[in-house]
């Protein structure tokens, strides 16, 4: 119907996916749905205006409301329907009554459906619902971050919205996530999901098969989205440069994390904003003033080969104080892993130490490396995730742990994203190349009652990059 009405319309798998759900709906087979997905993708213009005006002919009593964070927000799309029922009426065999025709609340002629919109802070107050559509509730993110919003939109949720229900009406959210207890989130955790279809297309999947997850789209882990509006590959991966991990995770993946973590905190980071190394001629990376340098690699699942990230980070110790310097993080087959690491230490001549998860693919890699790339070990993981994470908590609290800025390393945000969600999120790989790496540096020479000598005053103590 869309492509009848505008032969512009493109049409994507996400879209169709959209569509099935939204048939579903008109069909009484689902009568709570949530949709989020990448903005500027259709996901509005299909739900908000089409689906709509689709119901309609279907069903021409059926009574819908449509609500958005503005009262002219929701009237556009009022105005919209309308319109095209003007322009198009004999294709759709639909006629506005004259009598009932402002743009934000319209009735068909002869029957008793319409169109009702509303703003999040407007009433339905003596209205008839029979279909009811949330689009966007959330102007921006600081609409999102407010309280008093957040209280609104809850609010016209259980005194405005429930109350104008009857059994069997239906309703669609539809919205860009902002924030993980937004409307999607907060009804989410507090129905337990059961009463919700909720469908999220990321922009790039990242499900985890080693897992039995799937894509909704059957993509390949690292795959982006057909875009609607035309995008590439390369302009995804410059908007995700461009707004930054936290906003790329909930905006574009719809997967946003909370502003305090489970196990590491936002605020507990610290940082540098010089960088610690000198670069000679050939590529080599060297740092003086250091005790230790170390390389510490998680590596991907060996029935899943490059389906799964792998993660290497290189990190440094002054004294009680870890540093991370580098860190490649990528989606890499075994070919492609023994490469970058081979990469890293030539990178990092100091780095000697090559710690090397035991599981997945770490032994062959070690296997196929060892003649060619000194100092790898294998390192066991001892107890859970989780307990590792938390066992190496207390040194980035105390500020013990020092991070690259942004502005010197722009790709350490996702690592401060995953951490942000661990052990919770979709991804943990960076977070367990950390782990790894501080129970290493900081935590067993705690435990083994280690002493660390160093000369405060040597300011030359370490190895000369000349």
């Amino acid at each position: 119907m869309a492509l009848a009405l505008d032969s512009r319309t493109v049409q994507t798998p996400a879209l169709d996916l959209i569509d099935a759900a939204l048939v579903d709906v008109a069909n009484g087979d689902c009568l709570r749905l949530m949709i989020s997905m990448a903005p500027q993708e259709g996901k509005s213009e299909r739900t908000s205006r089409r689906f709509p005006l689709w119901a309609l002919r279907r069903n021409p009593n059926l009574r819908i409301s449509i609500v958005s964070y503005a009262h002219g927000v929701a009237r556009r799309w009022g105005q919209f329907i309308r319109d095209d029922i003007v322009n198009h009426g004999e294709k759709l065999a639909l006629t506005v009554d004259p009598s009932s025709s402002a743009a934000h609340e319209w009735k068909l002629d002869g029957h008793d459906g319409g169109v009702y919109c509303v703003g999040i802070k407007g009433s339905l107050t003596s209205r008839a619902v029979d279909l009811l559509i949330i689009d966007d509730p959330y102007k921006d993110g600081e609409q999102a971050d407010s309280q008093a919003w957040q209280d609104t939109v809850r609010d016209f949720w259980t005194e405005v919205a429930i109350p104008r229900l009857g059994p069997g009406v239906a309703v669609v959210i539809i919205q860009t996530r902002w924030r993980h207890d937004d409307l999607s989130g907060w009804l989410k955790d507090r129905d337990d999901g059961v009463d919700w279809r909720v469908i999220n297309v990321p922009a790039i999947a990242d499900h985890r098969p080693e897992r039995g997850e799937t894509d909704l789209l059957g993509r390949e882990p690292g795959e982006y989205m057909v875009s609607a509006r035309g995008r590439t590959a390369p302009q995804w991966e410059q908007r995700r440069r461009e707004v930054g991990e936290r906003a790329w995770n909930a905006l574009f993946q719809g997967r946003p994390t909370p502003d305090k973590g489970a196990i590491f905190q936002r605020e507990w980071w610290q940082f540098y904003d010089q960088q610690k190394w000198i670069e000679r001629p050939d590529g080599s990376r060297w740092v003086v003033g250091f005790d230790e340098v170390i390389a510490s690699w998680d590596l991907a699942f060996k029935d899943t080969d490059g389906a799964d990230y792998v993660c290497g980070q290189i990190w440094s110790r002054r004294g009680a104080e870890a540093y991370l310097l580098d860190q490649v993080h990528d989606r890499l087959g075994f070919v492609a892993t023994c490469q970058a690491m081979r990469m890293f230490a030539a990178r990092w001549p100091q780095a000697a130490a090559k710690l090397v998860e035991d599981k997945a693919n770490g032994p062959a890699v070690m296997n196929q490396l060892r003649r060619t790339v000194g100092g790898l070990i294998p390192v066991e993981p001892d107890g859970s995730k989780s307990a590792r994470a938390a066992a190496v908590s207390p040194f980035i609290e105390a500020g013990n742990v020092l991070l690259p800025a942004p502005e010197i390393a722009p790709w350490v945000d996702g690592l401060i994203e995953e951490a942000s969600v661990f052990p919770r999120g979709q991804h943990d790989d960076r977070v367990d190349t950390m782990t790894q790496a501080l129970n290493r540096l900081l935590l067993n020479p705690l435990i083994l009652d280690d002493d660390v000598i160093t000369d405060p005053d040597d300011d030359d103590f370490g190895i000369s990059p000349y």
